[in-house]
């Protein structure tokens, strides 16, 4: 190669790179395209698990309350109303709770109920008596999980939610 071919080579690469400063439309596309897809992915899963984080407050208030239950029995001997049992659980803006006692001695249960305002699941709660096969009597919960706002366990010979 001639040296002036060289030197104009040369002086054409240099003028090239200061000229190219900066990004290209195709490329801020391609990025734009990129993250787009990621959010694409990525929302419905952030959306789903927002919806857990509600739904694990009615979970954990059902619990709560059925323990709460258990313990008024202990000192009561029957199962009490929600707001006999001075846990602090009130409505919230996802969930509202009912309690309800019933039935007397041996055949007493209390049912707990978070019916959901939003979209979310329903959560039911069933405390009762129950009699061991020594004659001893002890205090039974379950919780169940449910599409249904009218969610209720049943209890016969074995635990079961609908």
């Amino acid at each position: 190669m001639k040296t002036e071919l060289k030197a104009k080579f040369l002086q054409h690469l240099i003028e090239r790179k200061e000229g190219d400063k900066g990004f290209t439309l195709i490329e801020l596309l391609v990025v734009i395209i990129i993250i787009g897809i990621l959010s694409a992915i990525a929302l419905p899963s952030f959306l789903n698990q927002a919806n857990k984080a509600r739904q694990s407050e009615a979970s954990t208030y059902v619990g709560s309350i059925n323990r709460g239950q258990q313990a008024y029995f202990l000192e009561k001997n029957q199962f009490g109303n929600l707001s006999n049992l001075e846990l602090g659980i009130s409505d919230t803006k996802n969930y509202t709770y009912a309690s309800k006692p019933g039935g007397s001695g041996t055949t007493s249960e209390a049912v707990t109920t978070a019916s959901p305002i939003a979209t979310l699941k329903g959560y039911a709660g069933r405390v009762w008596v129950g009699v061991g096969s020594d004659n001893t009597a002890t205090t039974l919960a379950i919780l169940c999980e449910g599409t249904s706002p009218s969610l209720t366990p049943t209890v016969s010979g074995k635990t079961a939610c609908p």
